[in-house]
């Protein structure tokens, strides 16, 4: 299956198929893998609403989900954040050297969140 484009219809099928966790042995493990994006976006709307940035946080369900999941984490997450969210987590990305080197994307169009750059530059 070729995957341009994530969507709901082949979302899961796309997260299978780059999923690599030789720990998980259940369908739980995949799930609850799975579920740290959206402890990441939690994580995300609290810091635009309230201003607090737990990038320790942050870094660690990235961390989880760049092991288990590899690049196929930039666009899970993209897919799964909304537009108001991407300049934080593009920050995340280029903290951790971990910006896709495709030609022209969107992704490069995208600003980065400067507190949140200030924030992880101060780790």
């Amino acid at each position: 299956m070729r995957f341009e484009e994530l969507n709901e219809s082949n979302y899961l099928l796309f997260a299978i198929k780059f999923y690599n966790n030789p720990q998980a042995v259940t369908k739980d493990d995949f799930e609850d893998d799975l579920k740290r994006i959206k402890y990441i976006k939690r994580l995300l709307k609290r810091y635009k609403n309230t201003g607090e940035l737990k990038t320790h946080l942050i870094l660690n369900h990235l961390t989880v989900l760049f092991n288990v999941f590899d690049d196929a984490t930039v666009p899970l997450l993209f897919y799964n954040l909304e537009d108001d969210l991407w300049s934080c987590i593009k920050s995340f990305f280029v903290f951790l050297g971990r910006i896709p080197e495709y030609p022209k994307t969107i992704i490069s169009e995208i600003e980065l969140d400067n507190y949140c750059l200030r924030q992880l530059k101060e780790l």
